[in-house]
């Protein structure tokens, strides 16, 4: 290897983050920092890691948060696609903001649910028409023969709704993870980075400091 991993390094020179700083309530913190991110022309600052299990395996892939609020964080996908299915077996979710430009993340734990129909196709409906399109033509997860193969199934499905309004699939939709934990990391100097993590108890949150 001509690339020697150990001697990547970066110091984190953050001024640092203080109990004072952080709002009470981890939904206004979070919406605080991920305009921050945007507002730092990072890429894509909604970009999050999204951690789903199941009995066999622990699957970690990049999805984009779509919206948020006292409720959740929401996602959409393919039902029928191995994170669904995971999700099925196993209704509980992790996320990953990891926003190294500013020397934060953010991780969130939780239990996942089905947003409404209504909530799905609201969202559907603001796509570009070949997004909707590609949702129709992608059987997401499974095996394909080739490209072509995919772009065939896409242009039948281009000449199917080739006119008037694209229908939400009905194999399509979004998820909510409904946090119980979310923490925010700052990066510090020599390791010693600030922690601090909501946790949910009962109606309430409590805040804690954590060691780095």
């Amino acid at each position: 290897m001509s690339i020697d991993l150990q001697q990547l390094r970066r110091e984190f020179t953050s001024s640092g983050l203080s109990r004072a700083q952080m709002n009470d309530n981890p939904f206004v913190q979070f919406e605080q920092w991920i305009e921050q991110a945007s507002d730092a022309q990072l890429t894509l600052p909604n970009a999050m890691s999204l951690a789903t299990s199941d009995d066999d395996e622990v699957s970690l892939r990049t999805v984009l948060l779509k919206s948020f609020d006292e409720q959740g964080f929401v996602f959409f996908t393919n039902y029928n696609s191995k994170k669904s299915q995971q999700i099925k077996a196993n209704p509980n979710a992790a996320l990953l903001f990891p926003w190294l430009d500013l020397e934060r993340q953010v991780k969130i734990s939780g239990s996942v649910e089905k947003i409404s129909t209504l909530e799905s196709v609201k969202y559907f409906s603001s796509r570009p028409k070949d997004s909707q399109l590609g949702a129709w033509a992608s059987s997401q997860s499974s095996g394909l023969t080739s490209r072509q193969a995919l772009l065939m199934q896409f242009e039948a499905i281009k000449n199917k709704f080739k006119q008037g309004e694209v229908p939400l699939p009905d194999f399509w939709g979004g998820y909510r993870v409904v946090p119980h934990r979310i923490e925010f990391w700052q990066g510090r100097e020599n390791r010693l980075h600030d922690r601090f993590v909501y946790l949910k108890q009962g109606d309430d949150w409590i805040i804690e400091r954590l060691a780095p």
